[in-house]
């Protein structure tokens, strides 16, 4: 029987398969796709650990810290591991036991730290020093029993190895034991203990860290910008190019020593970046541009190949016996040099900084910068800060996917009005995809673009007077950005439209594959003139925004020649354009080729560029969505060091996992788009995305720190929480943000530390808080003030949360008693930002906190939107009287120096101790008009 594969809405290259989530191109053959035809379901998902019934015999949860499953790393400074694990239980023969102890869980943990064979038993102890651990998701319909258990792993392992641990257990003595691999699943634990030989050593030569490197090799001591760490520059030669084609060369850096796991971003294929994972040897199914390696004494050897510098391309892959090879491609006609940088550190996140901060160096030397000068001034007199942050932080409908690839003005301006109708007030409106001009054919591969102005089928009236209707209708429409490709469409430019009449063109072949074969593009030496006439046009036809898609098929030319005329050309010719026209507003798409990484979004120069971060979403495959997320993350790794804002690309608010989806684009440090069909809208999640400023402008709450994995080496099918890192603030007083997905289709436990959340580094004092549940709130934690600062999570398949590390500031206020003695009393606050907003300490812009004379805790916190700013204030419920009352006589609020009426400040709801100030209330209330800034500031007054 032949299968035939359905075709899958808005995938045009290859297929998604349905097990994977992940992009398959070029698509596999008939004869070897028979299981993973895209119209099979996911698998099936695995039950929940907590039984369904209340029986005696039914296994508990356990959650452990160090986790079970994953790598942990103990710095080389500790002497020794604490171990902490909660057990909980709806066993009634726990539950119902004596007070006085009776019939008690019992937990042992197993290890081989005295030796890979040399398995030993540890017993914890019961402890109650964890009760006032927050623990979050846990069940409400049944009765639950936690028992918490600690001890100590002392000393450093006896042959310096990788230590393996794992967990057995019984819910009672008179029960049978039972270990955790049986119950969950779960593998083995792991601790790598940094060597203590480390500081022994004033340098390491590289044969220290990759063994057999090629003669063919130079290798050189680099001086990094990163403390402590070990840089290495390599080059190596490669042949010339011969007349079309380009030439090829390998050279083996070797086998990683020591290596426990490994972690790559691969090219999934031309396009994009997509991460990869191992333990042991070394196997990549794709080239890869990134590799990070966890060596058993605890260092992090991460390798980078440079490309895009003298038409030399670098990338990584393996022999048989698992050496890295350099794979390396010269276009020039001349013999070329590949260049890779290798960094050694006690973190992936040191060393990675340490290999991108000098290959931004590599590339400013010896890089190919044509355009550098002009673009210098075009960044001097175009670009405002101010206007950037309009265009990265506004809220954006694209019309891709909600309106689809019949795209016509009216189908417009019909979503844009249900939008205004249902009161979402975008910011920027992007038309993607078929507004343009184009030749007739098959597939959009077939057709070409033939004219700078709008198809008249969808545009009758022109470009220019879409853009006039739409701003007439809705003002609240800053930005207009429409779409189009690198080279004009996805086949090129129309040999016989007025384009090709008006530049030189040229005649191209692609590599194979669904859009490869020849087609026509406008020459090198006319792709300045072309794209500042198309941006001059757009600018004056209403448009101010670009996205720029296909930029990959620069990377898909066939012939060495034609890649080394046009990569750099095309990409100089579009960025002087949008700055020029559209003061650097644009995004680039599908762009993750390795050329385009280093030419254009490494260096500095230029303001940074909104860039695809991933492959597509695809809202019709229910196995992509939990891999879109975890692909972006481990992307950003890479993306953080480039001169971008990473784009998670759009999605849609009525979606399954449209929650999912918003919690990642929130933490991302990057854009939010939606794609919603017209009147398929959750205004919730929405208003959770977004605030409204006091201009009437509905802005994202985008954190300043791009958010990134924050453990590079956990699978994507390993049973651990994918924990994605971000920071908003100043140094050491900003909050530390951690979103975490559940990607692993079973439930999940862990028990998150405080020094998990970025930023939340030294002795101060957090709260943390979750806004899943309603913003419950921990007690407060400090990094060296005990085992227990930690908060439990759980998540059930899809499950997805947002914690929020909030610094405590201590004072001393006065008060005076009923004979006017003075009386100290400390107090701990922490501003939380607008709270009922996913990353809601993202919208404070400033704050200031002191004691004044009278003893009166002053407050002052600036805003970038409005919405209910949430205060911690340790004292507040500590009185025993109403919250009302004691607000009432001990809180004074002003804004723009008036007094907030009192129905605008209360006591939250979850928490006692937070002060909630509906600014957006009392804002509407007082008839006020926004001044020359856009920011509100309010000022609180606690008395003693």
């Amino acid at each position: 029987m032949v299968l035939k594969r359905t075709k899958q809405k808005g995938i045009s290259f290859g297929y998604c398969d349905t097990t994977s989530g992940q992009r398959v191109y070029p698509p596999l053959p008939v004869s070897e796709m028979a299981d993973i035809l895209p119209q099979q379901q996911p698998p099936e998902r695995k039950p929940a650990p907590y039984p369904e019934e209340a029986e005696e015999d039914m296994d508990a949860k356990i959650t452990c810290y160090p986790p079970l499953g994953q790598a942990s790393q103990i710095a080389r400074h500790r002497d020794g591991v604490r171990f902490t694990v909660l057990l909980e239980t709806t066993s009634p023969s726990v539950i119902n036991q004596d007070a006085d102890g009776g019939d008690e869980p019992q937990v042992c943990l197993w290890h081989n730290h005295n030796g890979h064979f040399d398995w030993s038993e540890l017993t914890l102890n019961p402890t109650t020093d964890y009760k006032d651990v927050l623990l979050i998701n846990r069940p409400t319909d049944r009765s639950l029993t936690k028992r918490w258990f600690t001890a100590e792993l002392p000393g450093f392992p006896k042959h310096a190895q990788v230590v393996s641990f794992t967990i057995k257990f019984r819910v009672a003595t008179s029960k049978g034991w039972k270990w955790i691999k049986d119950t969950s699943r779960t593998p083995d634990g792991e601790l790598h203990y940094q060597s203590q030989d480390y500081q022994k050593h004033s340098s390491h030569e590289l044969k220290h860290f990759f063994g057999n490197l090629s003669p063919d090799i130079t290798v050189t001591s680099e001086k990094p910008e990163t403390s402590d760490t070990y840089l290495y520059s390599l080059t190596s030669p490669v042949q010339a190019a011969q007349g079309q084609d380009s030439a090829y060369q390998h050279h083996q850096l070797g086998k990683p020593n020591h290596s426990s796991r490994w972690f790559s971003l691969v090219r999934l294929w031309s396009p994009w970046l997509a991460p990869r994972h191992g333990k042991g040897k070394f196997e990549l199914d794709k080239d890869g541009v990134l590799l990070s390696f966890l060596r058993t004494d605890g260092l992090h050897v991460v390798c980078l190949g440079i490309s895009g510098v003298e038409d030399v391309m670098t990338t990584f892959i393996n022999d048989a016996d698992g050496n890295v090879v350099l794979k390396v491609r010269n276009d020039r006609p001349e013999t070329g040099t590949s260049r890779v940088l290798v960094a050694v550190a006690d973190s992936f996140e040191v060393a990675n900084a340490a290999v991108m901060y000098h290959a931004r160096k590599v590339v400013g030397t010896y890089g190919t910068l044509t355009a550098d000068d002009e673009t210098k001034t075009l960044v001097d007199d175009n670009v405002k800060p101010e206007w950037m942050e309009e265009w990265y932080d506004g809220f954006t409908y694209c019309t891709w996917n909600g309106l689809g690839q019949d795209l016509t003005a009216d189908k417009i301006h019909t979503a844009l009005d249900d939008l205004s109708k249902e009161n979402i007030n975008i910011t920027n409106l992007i038309i993607d995809d078929n507004w343009q001009s184009l030749s007739e054919g098959e597939t959009q591969f077939k057709r070409a673009w033939t004219d700078f102005e709008a198809n008249k089928e969808g545009f009758p009236e022109g470009l220019k007077a879409t853009t006039t209707e739409i701003r007439k209708r809705h003002p609240n429409v800053n930005h207009i950005a429409v779409w189009h490709a690198i080279l004009g469409y996805w086949g090129g430019v129309a040999p016989d439209g007025k384009i090709a009449a008006k530049y030189k063109t040229i005649e191209v072949e692609k590599e194979p594959g669904v859009a490869g074969g020849n087609f026509t593009v406008v020459a090198a030496e006319d792709a300045q003139q072309m794209y500042d006439d198309f941006y001059r046009f757009l600018s004056a036809s209403g448009i101010d925004s670009v996205k720029t898609d296909a930029q990959f098929f620069l990377d898909m030319l066939l012939h060495a020649p034609d890649r080394r005329a046009l990569i750099t050309e095309y990409q100089d010719a579009w960025t002087l354009a949008h700055l020029r026209h559209f003061s650097s507003r644009a995004i680039s798409c599908m762009s993750q080729s390795p050329q385009l990484l280093f030419h254009s979004q490494l260096p500095t120069n230029k303001p940074r560029l909104l860039v695809r971060n991933s492959d597509d979403f695809f809202p019709e495959v229910a196995a992509s969505h939990p891999w879109h997320i975890f692909c972006n993350a481990h992307n950003s790794l890479l993306t953080q060091h480039l001169n971008v804002l990473p784009d998670w690309d759009m999605f849609q608010t009525s979606h399954p996992w449209a929650g999912f989806h918003a919690a990642a684009r929130c933490v991302s440090g990057g854009p939010i788009y939606f794609t919603d069909e017209p009147g398929k809208h959750d205004i919730q999640l929405i208003r959770q995305m977004t605030a409204q400023t006091i201009r009437g402008k509905t802005v994202i709450l985008r954190p300043q720190m791009i958010g990134r994995a924050m453990d590079p080496y956990n699978a994507y099918d390993s049973q651990a929480l994918l924990k994605i890192g971000t920071y908003v603030g100043m140094a050491h007083t900003g909050t530390g943000i951690l979103g975490v997905f559940n990607v692993s289709g079973r439930h999940v436990s862990e028990l998150i530390q405080l020094s998990d959340f970025p930023g939340t580094e030294g002795e101060g004092e957090y709260i943390i808080g979750s806004f899943t549940s309603g913003g419950v709130l921990s007690q407060p934690m400090s990094r060296g003030g005990g085992a227990d600062a930690m908060t439990g999570l759980e998540l059930k398949t899809q499950g997805w949360e947002i914690l929020a590390a909030y610094p405590l500031r201590s004072f001393t206020l006065q008060a005076h008693d009923a004979n006017a003695k003075a009386e100290k009393k400390p107090v701990s606050v922490a501003v939380m930002g607008l709270v009922g907003k996913m990353t809601g300490a993202a919208a404070v812009t400033g704050c200031d906190m002191y004691v004044e004379a009278n003893g009166r805790l002053r407050i002052w916190v600036g805003l970038k939107a409005l919405g209910t700013l949430g205060l911690y204030v340790s004292d507040l419920d500590s009185s025993g009287d109403s919250a009302a009352g004691v607000i009432e006589e001990r809180v004074m609020v002003t804004m723009a120096g008036q007094p907030i009426a009192q129905h605008c400040v209360r006591a939250s709801a979850a928490s006692g101790k937070v002060l909630e100030v509906d600014v957006e209330r009392a804002w509407r209330e007082s008839g006020a008009r926004a001044g020359w800034g856009n920011e509100v500031g309010v000022e609180v007054f606690v008395s003693a």
